[in-house]
């Protein structure tokens, strides 16, 4: 049993893995998974920006969920990694509230972004004609500032009180990261309200937005099945498939994990399941959304015959 300096006002993160030959190998599988993501979602901005073919609102937004994947995943994974190394799994208060605030506010604006993007699809196949002015460049911008706003504002309110109630004298957090409900089971009081106040932001930022991204894409299948096109029908449905891969990947874990009584929860669990929304979906983001998308696969094959003939 490690011991811990508990007089210190710092936070000790428990982390993700065990010291032996199978916590090196989740290590090394980790940090993979990371430069992946890395790689990953910053070809997916580059792509982006320097194909004209992508310069459209579906893709704009897409660029804007690999920012938030790219700084989702380097908020966690590089604080755990450096604490495996270095044997040091402390963490300032200071830092650990930064740590908390970014968490939320990334994973609100991603879980609000999401519903914009089904949004899209909505209005591109339902009412293709008003597309243009639905989602004009003003309309896009606007979605993508009220997610960042709307999931920082969350964020900050989340992180103030976490830095203000009173902690017992243990400050080891079973978590790898600065998770608020971890947190929250350390507190030297009664904590029920507060919990309230995290199911409510659950509820905001899961339960609704999953609602409208439903109800979005079953009026967008119906108008599919009443299609008369069969390659209209088919790339409606790829479209579709690909964005509903996403959310099911993004959502789940969060659901299962924030909507749970915490008498129902259990340390183990909530740290497997925030793999999956930590590392794994910023990962799996690009990788669907190109591998899918003719479009993307495309302008991949465009922008890498301009840098070979660049190159010759």
């Amino acid at each position: 049993m490690e011991n811990y300096n508990q007089t210190s006002t710092d936070f000790i993160l428990l982390g993700l893995f065990p010291p032996s030959r199978i916590g090196l190998f989740l290590f090394i599988l980790i940090v993979f998974i990371f430069l992946m993501a890395l790689i990953g979602n910053l070809s997916m901005i580059l792509l982006i920006f320097l194909d004209t073919h992508l310069h459209t609102p579906m893709c704009f937004l897409l660029s804007q969920l690999s920012l938030i994947d790219l700084n989702y995943i380097s908020t966690i994974v590089p604080k755990m990694a450096s604490d495996f190394l270095h044997g040091n799994k402390s963490i300032s208060f200071t830092g650990c509230g930064i740590q908390s605030f970014f968490f939320s506010a990334l994973g609100g604006a991603e879980a609000l972004l999401l519903a914009s993007m089904a949004y899209d699809r909505y209005i591109a196949i339902c009412f293709p004609l008003h597309y243009p002015i639905r989602m004009s460049k003003r309309m896009c911008v606007l979605m993508i500032t009220g997610s960042w706003i709307i999931g920082s504002i969350n964020a900050c309110a989340h992180t103030v009180y976490v830095l203000h109630i009173p902690y017992c004298q243990s400050r080891a957090i079973n978590h790898f990261f600065c998770d608020v409900p971890a947190m929250v089971t350390l507190a030297c009081m009664d904590t029920w309200v507060y919990e309230g106040t995290v199911l409510l932001s659950a509820t905001i930022f899961l339960v609704f937005p999953f609602i409208a991204i439903s109800c979005s894409y079953g009026r967008v299948l119906l108008a599919v099945y009443h299609m008369k096109s069969a390659e209209g029908k088919k790339k409606a449905y790829l479209t579709c498939s690909t964005h509903l891969t996403v959310v099911t990947f993004y959502y789940a874990p969060f659901v299962y994990t924030y909507l749970r009584p915490r008498s129902l929860r259990s340390p183990t669990e909530d740290k497997v399941l925030a793999v999956f929304y930590t590392t794994l979906t910023p990962m799996l983001n690009p990788i669907i959304y190109s591998l899918r998308n003719k479009e993307v696969m495309g302008a991949l094959t465009r922008v890498s015959q301009r840098i070979c003939s660049v190159k010759m």
